[in-house]
């Protein structure tokens, strides 16, 4: 099975929604952890009400901090966005792929809904393509 660690500043919302669509469609093609490397007290609470709307309840998670280790077990590492005015360490490691997504920290449930529902087609893409 191959191994997909999903990287962002705060593990409070674009890589707590991929793992949990990875989780939710990777079957037994893929499996999930996301991380970050500044982290937020908790999931971003739009986070968890978008998520809930497409029946995944993210509530319990916690933000996880980004370990040498979780990147050494991983196949794949995706950035999700972390631009040159963040510190994003996804690029030092292997097989690093960035999806350049718009961070859901501050914004409406409207926004916070695009940018989930473009995560969901990606992580589709990527389920296939395993």
């Amino acid at each position: 099975m191959k191994r997909v660690l999903f990287v962002c500043v705060e593990n409070a919302g674009r890589s707590q929604m991929a793992e949990a669509f990875v989780n939710k469609y990777g079957q037994e093609k893929l499996t999930a952890q996301s991380a970050g490397i500044k982290l937020a007290p908790q999931v971003n609470p739009v986070v968890v009400e978008a998520m809930k709307e497409k029946g995944i309840d993210i509530s319990m998670n916690k933000p996880k901090l980004l370990t040498q280790e979780m990147a050494n077990q991983a196949d794949l590492i995706v950035t999700m966005g972390c631009g040159a005015a963040e510190l994003c360490p996804g690029p030092f490691f292997k097989d690093t792929v960035d999806w350049a997504l718009e961070d859901p920290k501050g914004k409406s449930i409207d926004k916070v809904r695009e940018i989930r529902d473009e995560i969901e087609r990606r992580v589709k893409e990527l389920t296939i393509g395993a």
